[in-house]
């Protein structure tokens, strides 16, 4: 039988069938078995490595196999969980962007900036309540838990900046009573803020006055038009809410143009709100009276962002000077024009002058030429410029008049430090204890100084948007209170701090004189040494800080009687006294602040004259008591002058350091004293 009958051919066997396993060679013909041994003889020969292997069985064509053999079908795989995850991520992503989008373009990024007020607060609340104790549970002391958090605040209202350096500087003039680690972070909230872009100011000059654009409203012309007036598009100043620019307007007045910074209108009432939620929280977290005066503080900060407010403060306080002939012609207060303000933004006249910084400068010798004074002084026009190109590059275009500093740039006002000081001193008595309208933020940034042209000193007060206004009743108090602290009159200390709900008045009373009250109960003051004797370094620190904070309990103890006002008088007399230490404590600060207090009390139109008469004839007997404050000015000058001190603001601040440290448990940093 052939292949071809057998119904298979070579052909067939090649194409169709390769064998499972190997047949064993009983099984098959031996016609169809080749062998894998060579035959020498063989002329056909097959390599060694090949063999076939013919199957017997018919052909069959291929007959797929039936659904039922196959059995029961699996399922194709869904991936529902990574599809489920995946749109839950897709979504969180949508709404994540829509809501950045939303936050960034038209709520000035306010929310983010409140969420991430929150989460730092929780931080800090958690990191205080669990390792604020004599053995921290994360190690290291109280210093470091201080340090920490300090650094984590610093942070965040440098992020945030807008009002947040606003509320950080307000903090900063009261951080008396703050750890020393605070103190030291907050010393450094004063640095210039970045300035906006000249397109945010020009957005914000168009939304105030109807859409007009600077050269509109300003008459000025950045390509020098003739007949127009000059701007500077960089800001010569920039602070935390608003930014200034110079300007020369077409009639040749120079002023300093106030633009608030176009995102604080919107992140304003935000911040405000995340300032009130965090102390709500802190306050009950801590139990420390604090949040009764938030609102009062809240109020302040929202007035500073209204520059209309501002406005009529400065030229209340310019009708007050001007009516007050002890400070006419010593103080100056920049016209307002108001035709070119708005809520946003503040024209002013530009005022050139010494910082009260820049002590060098005040004393130098003077260098103008006999008979005339520093530029603009007594509220002369400016004399004209030489030049308005910018020269070096800077973007400034305003004429710098430094005539009187002499070819050498080594000359100053040539004014004396103690007038400066006597002017200032007697102008914010004046507003505390006469008027009653105060303007809380006196640092040396905002004081100017210029030179008469007969010789004396004149003192410009600038920024005027910080102020309180204190009731006829509260400025009285306020005025015995003085007066009962410099003769040690503890009844009338202790009747006028309960009224106020203090229940610690030498404290107060120490806060309020910035030196020791030396008047008061020194067995509360030996107790409290004594129960610090005998304990650990840590054990000490921590009962130093609780009993800092006791004392906090105690001046705030009956929130509803505290003053509100007394939060910014104290501002007001820490930077006085600052300014004072920093010029070389040249004046007799406190004789000079207790007999404003008593004068005002015989001064004040609101009284009865009987009342004014007792009060006069007060006065005169207060006079020789304060004659013996000037046997300590007399004695820390003497030693200042031989170089065994700095005068007597350095004298106080070393007491007060040692009361506040071994007394009280807090400590005080010089920086804070600097104004």
């Amino acid at each position: 039988m052939s292949l071809h009958t057998a119904g298979l051919c070579s052909r067939c066997i090649r194409a169709t069938w390769n064998p499972p396993a190997k047949l064993p060679a009983s099984a098959l013909p031996s016609r169809f078995l080749y062998s894998s041994t060579p035959k020498s003889s063989s002329r056909n020969r097959l390599p060694r490595t090949t063999r076939r292997s013919i199957q017997t069985q018919r052909y069959q064509s291929f007959v797929p196999p039936s659904p039922e053999s196959l059995g029961k079908a699996a399922p194709a795989k869904q991936y529902r969980r990574s599809i489920k995850w995946g749109r839950r991520l897709l979504y969180v992503s949508a709404v994540t962007g829509a809501f950045y989008l939303v936050d960034t373009q038209f709520y000035a990024s306010s929310i983010t900036r409140s969420l991430r007020t929150f989460g730092l607060g929780l931080v800090v609340a958690l990191d205080y309540k669990l390792n604020f104790r004599p053995q921290p549970l994360l190690g290291g002391d109280i210093a470091d838990l201080h340090r920490r958090n300090a650094e984590r605040l610093f942070n965040l209202l440098h992020q945030n900046g807008g009002l947040y350096l606003k509320i950080g500087q307000a903090i900063a003039m009261q951080s008396a009573v703050l750890p020393p680690e605070f103190q030291k972070m907050f010393a450094r909230m004063f640095d210039d803020a970045p300035q906006n872009e000249w397109s945010d100011v020009e957005k914000v000059i168009r939304e105030d006055f109807g859409g007009r654009s600077p050269e509109e409203v300003f008459g000025v012309s950045f390509s020098n038009e003739p007949g127009k007036g000059i701007m500077e598009k960089r800001a010569r100043a920039s602070a935390s809410v608003a930014q200034v620019h110079w300007a020369r307007l077409a009639d040749g007045r120079e002023v300093a143009i106030k633009v608030q910074k176009r995102e604080i209108a919107r992140q304003v009432g935000w911040d405000l709100w995340a300032f009130k939620v965090v102390m709500k929280i802190y306050t009950a977290w801590f139990d420390l009276p604090l949040y009764s005066l938030v609102p009062y503080i809240s109020e302040r900060l929202m007035l500073e962002t209204d520059f209309v407010n501002e406005a009529n403060n400065s030229e209340k306080m310019a009708k007050l000077v001007a009516g007050e002939p002890r400070l006419r012609g010593r103080v100056y207060i920049p016209t307002v024009y108001r035709d070119l303000s708005s809520k946003r933004i503040m024209t002013t006249e530009w005022i050139e002058g010494v910082r009260l910084w820049d002590k060098e400068a005040l004393s130098a010798p003077w260098l103008g030429g006999r008979g005339k004074g520093s530029p603009g002084a007594k509220g002369a026009p400016l004399p004209p410029p030489k030049s308005t190109r910018d020269n070096n590059g800077t973007g400034f275009l305003k004429p710098e008049r430094n005539e009187w500093r002499g070819r050498r740039g080594r000359g100053g006002l040539g004014l004396s430090l103690k007038e400066v000081m006597t002017t200032m001193i007697d102008l914010f008595s004046a507003q505390m204890f006469l008027w009653g309208l105060v303007h809380c933020d006196p640092h040396p940034g905002n004081i100017f100084i210029r030179r008469q042209p007969n010789g004396h000193a004149e003192l410009v007060l600038i920024d005027h948007g910080l102020y309180i206004s204190m009731t006829p009743k509260f400025r009285h108090q306020y005025c015995q209170f003085w007066k009962a602290m410099m003769t040690f009159d503890n009844d009338t200390v202790s009747k006028i701090t309960s009224e106020w709900g203090v229940k610690a008045p030498d404290l107060f009373a120490s806060a309020t004189l910035m030196r020791p009250y030396d008047g008061g109960d020194s067995s509360t003051k030996n107790m409290i040494t004594n129960e610090l004797k005998g304990k650990t370094a840590a054990e000490r620190h921590f009962e130093m800080q609780e009993r800092m904070r006791q004392g906090i309990r105690d001046i705030l103890s009956e929130e509803e009687n505290f003053p509100r006002e007394l939060l910014f008088i104290g501002r007001n007399m820490r930077i006085v006294q600052g300014n004072n230490q920093f010029l070389g404590s040249p004046v007799n600060r406190i004789k000079m602040t207790g007999s404003w207090a008593s004068r005002s009390l015989v001064d004040s139109t609101d009284l009865s004259p009987v009342e004014r008469l007792v009060n006069g004839w007060r006065h005169l007997l207060f006079k020789f008591v304060l004659l013996g404050s000037d046997l300590v000015f007399w004695t820390s000058k003497i030693r200042q002058w031989f170089g065994f001190g700095g005068g007597m603001e350095d004298d106080i601040e070393r007491q007060m350091r040692f009361i506040a440290k071994d007394q009280f448990g807090f400590e005080l940093q010089h920086s804070v004293f600097e104004g």
